[in-house]
């Protein structure tokens, strides 16, 4: 039986919070003597405390006025009831490369990452297709969650039978809202993972039934992750696009494409979702390489783009929130923190931001960073950036805590 932290005030961790009566049932208690803990005063005696770790529910009963001659034997007690599954049952993830954890692997296409030196600090050095050398901000963030399995890539073996039961990620690295840009790279453009979204959820029903998947769904916390492959990827390189919009313009298309892809995760039944805005994408190694005319400085220009971008995505998910009465709509900002390591790296542990790991540092990228790539480095614990576009491990870490503070509201019934 698994036992979550709980905060009432202090936050108290199970080894000392909690007394095993039975295998299904734990007292909830403080301070500890000899063989177990008990906690308790004389403002809190007339209450029970219930905790429903499936729905997740916290009940507070009142004492009967028959039973309050119990009152100096009863402290505060919490019942905890067994469960099978997680506080958040499942993960849903969406987008391009930054969450992409393999999908891209048997396609045809030259933006992939399932193979060396990617993935060389992951478990079992194993390049399983994330765009890092190890874990994704999104792995440790499923792993705060209580998730001890990563949810597997839709398109790969691994996603069939029981492992669905934890959600599945449709992420497809240079894909994006602008269907375009997935076309331009044959990879899996969003609409076609909301198509492989609604084909999981019949797959779902058929092992556990229309009602527990329902509610699997929407109990199930939804990610997305795209838009930086559409400007970079496509729109700053692409003069059918750039000649005819504005970065202004072209947001306008990417969010108009975002709205109609959240009304339709919510059609499906998804009630909890979180929205990651655009990173500073001026200061990527690749970008800087690219459109920097020769200087080492984050690209000003980029960056605003990306700011008024994430400014749109706000308004247009308050928009969405006020429209969609039961959806829980949260945009997790990942500008400011990576901005952070980015222009304070000595103070967060890393020794080199404007240069990425892999090979030279300043453009290498899927099958440019590869075994052969010269000068790659030692330790990339002490880069910000693993490739031309993507962060290292030790910085998904920071972010990752980053993340999981500001969509804590997801996590909550």
């Amino acid at each position: 039986m698994e036992i979550p932290d709980v905060t009432v005030h202090v936050k108290l961790k199970p080894l000392n919070a909690f007394v095993k009566l039975s295998d299904t049932v734990r007292c909830f208690s403080f301070s500890s003597v000899e063989d177990f803990a008990i906690y308790g005063n004389l403002a809190q005696i007339n209450f029970l405390i219930g905790y429903d770790t499936e729905k997740p529910n916290l009940v507070l009963s009142h004492l009967s006025s028959k039973m309050k001659f119990l009152a100096p034997f009863i402290f505060l007690t919490f019942l905890l009831f067994e469960v099978k599954g997680q506080i958040v049952p499942a993960l849903f993830i969406f987008g391009d490369s930054i969450v992409d954890v393999g999908n891209n692997n048997d396609l045809v296409t030259l933006i992939k990452a399932n193979f060396p030196p990617y993935g060389r600090d992951f478990v079992d050095h194993e390049p399983t297709g994330r765009f890092s050398n190890g874990k994704l901000a999104l792995d440790i963030i499923a792993e705060k969650i209580g998730f001890t399995d990563h949810q597997p890539a839709y398109m790969s073996d691994k996603a069939n039978g029981e492992m669905l039961l934890i959600g599945a990620n449709f992420a497809s690295a240079a894909s994006g809202y602008y269907n375009a840009t997935a076309i331009l790279y044959n990879t899996i453009s969003l609409s076609q993972q909301l198509e492989n979204y609604r084909e999981y959820k019949n797959k779902l029903v058929d092992i556990t039934g229309k009602s527990n998947a329902s509610s699997r769904i929407s109990r199930g916390i939804h990610l997305i992750s795209a838009g930086s492959s559409d400007f970079l990827q496509n729109y700053y390189i692409n003069p059918l696009l750039f000649t005819t919009n504005t970065p202004d313009t072209f947001s306008d298309i990417l969010l108009n494409s975002y709205d109609h892809f959240i009304q339709n995760l919510y059609e499906l039944g998804a009630r909890r979702i979180g929205v990651a805005t655009l990173p500073p994408l001026g200061c990527l190694p690749a970008a800087i390489t690219a459109f920097g005319h020769g200087n080492n400085h984050c690209v000003a220009r980029l960056n605003n783009n990306a700011i008024s971008f994430n400014n749109k995505l706000k308004h247009r998910s308050q928009r969405l929130t006020r429209r969609l009465s039961k959806l829980k709509l949260v945009v997790l900002d990942i500008y400011n923190p990576l901005h952070t390591l980015i222009t304070e790296p000595a103070e967060n542990g890393f020794a080199e931001v404007r240069r990425a790991c892999c090979g030279t540092g300043l453009l290498e990228t899927s099958i440019l960073c590869n075994q052969h790539s010269i000068g790659t480095c030692s330790n990339a614990s002490q880069y910000v950036f693993w490739d031309g576009f993507h962060p290292t491990e030790a910085a998904s870490q920071i972010l990752a805590d980053s993340l999981f503070s500001s969509g804590s509201s997801l996590i909550q019934p």
